[in-house]
């Protein structure tokens, strides 16, 4: 269990908010961005949300008085971090439409191609701007990541250019190179992308402005050393005189929310097992596609082999048909019991961005709490029509 968030969640009382909801803690939230601007100031460098991770707007404000923009991998967020957000907004797209292609432009300060074929198919189409405003996506295959569908430079990738396919017609009409090859890990595996990055692309810096470095370093946690990664940049931009770009989605939110939810049944099938009305599948993908177990606050988390073992341990699912929808294996220290409110923590990021109303669940609401002063907002409920408006 995360112990920051634990013992902060530990002074919130669950039943102030409707169920499931997701809780924004304000407090955590800010320290994370007081954090990232340390890095950015003394390193040199600017910092953007990647809003993939975390786009909650009702904290747009506090966002803004700490980072210089967002990042967005998609129209709409190029649009929401326009709109919404305050700052630069950079935006790469996997898969471009050219009817897109004006509306994008309009909201994007960075337009970043994702291949070669790409950028030539649509760079005839742009609107006249300095060649600053747009970059390509490149690939150093090196990976660090260990589970392959998060791994952008895995083998036969469909993310980033090759140096390959560089050349000094190319570059002449781009501003910048964007890489990305992380997933929520520390320092090291950071400083060797980098230098995997340098080894390959570094002959091509030289004609360019600027160098987006992507994010999947947990730079709030707090263990990570802010120190090594502030002299690592520093030294970076003074080898090649490029102004840098990181783009912290998970860091922004680190242990900044938790996901209340209510039990809804238990039984025992060979073990025991509980019905939430919160859902893995629905809530929390995530829990699936990784997978991990999340930690909840009054219980400690069990592998399927130890809770196989254990009499005590309680399986929890979610309200969805989908046999799978197991969010994990908990003992806890006082047996649950229906009606009662349980907290997952640590469930702002990739959780309210990845939502859906799979077999009619509905969506959780939303909270902004604050720890330093117990003040609760209720942002949002979202009701039957979230749900009908999509399918019609």
């Amino acid at each position: 269990m995360t112990s920051e968030t634990a013992s902060v969640f530990a002074g919130f009382d669950p039943k102030r908010v409707p169920s499931p909801c997701h809780v924004i803690e304000l407090a955590t939230l800010e320290e994370n961005l007081r954090r990232l601007k340390h890095i950015a100031d003394s390193a040199e460098v600017k910092l953007l949300l990647a809003l993939k991770a975390f786009s909650c707007f009702a904290v747009a404000d506090l966002v803004g008085a700490y980072l210089q923009g967002t990042a967005a991998s998609g129209l709409w967020e190029a649009r929401l971090g326009r709109e919404r957000f305050s700052g630069e907004v950079h935006a790469y797209l996997p898969g471009l439409k050219e009817a897109q292609l004006r509306e994008i432009e309009g909201y994007a300060d960075h337009l970043i191609f994702n291949s070669v074929g790409q950028w030539e198919r649509f760079h005839p189409l742009l609107e006249a701007r300095p060649p600053t405003a747009y970059g390509l996506r490149v690939n150093p295959r090196h990976s660090e990541v260990t589970t392959p569908r998060y791994d952008p430079c895995a083998a036969w990738s469909r993310l980033g250019a090759l140096a390959s396919d560089l050349n000094d017609t190319l570059l002449a009409s781009l501003g910048g190179l964007h890489v990305h090859g992380l997933c929520d890990q520390g320092f090291d595996p950071f400083d060797r992308l980098l230098a995997a990055t340098e080894a390959r692309f570094g002959e091509f810096f030289g004609a360019l402005d600027w160098i987006n470095l992507g994010g999947g370093q947990l730079l709030t946690a707090d263990d990570y050393p802010m120190a090594r990664l502030v002299a690592r940049l520093r030294a970076f931009k003074e080898r090649w005189g490029l102004e840098v770009y990181l783009e912290p989605g998970t860091a922004v939110a680190l242990n900044a929310g938790a996901l209340v939810t209510e039990v809804l049944d238990l039984g025992r099938n060979e073990g025991r097992f509980a019905v939430l009305d919160a859902s893995a599948t629905c809530h929390m993908p995530d829990v699936l596609e990784a997978p991990y177990t999340p930690d909840l606050l009054g219980a400690t988390s069990l592998t399927e082999a130890a809770a196989a073992d254990d009499p005590d341990a309680v399986r929890l699912g979610g309200p969805t048909c989908l046999a799978g929808d197991v969010i994990g294996c908990y003992r806890f220290t006082s047996a649950p019991e229906v009606g009662q409110r349980l907290v997952i923590l640590d469930q702002a990021y990739y959780t309210m961005v990845k939502a859906t109303t799979f077999n009619g669940t509905p969506l959780p609401a939303l909270a902004l709490w604050d720890s330093r002063s117990d003040a609760l907002r209720m942002v949002r409920e979202f009701g039957y029509d979230a749900f009908e408006s999509r399918l019609s």
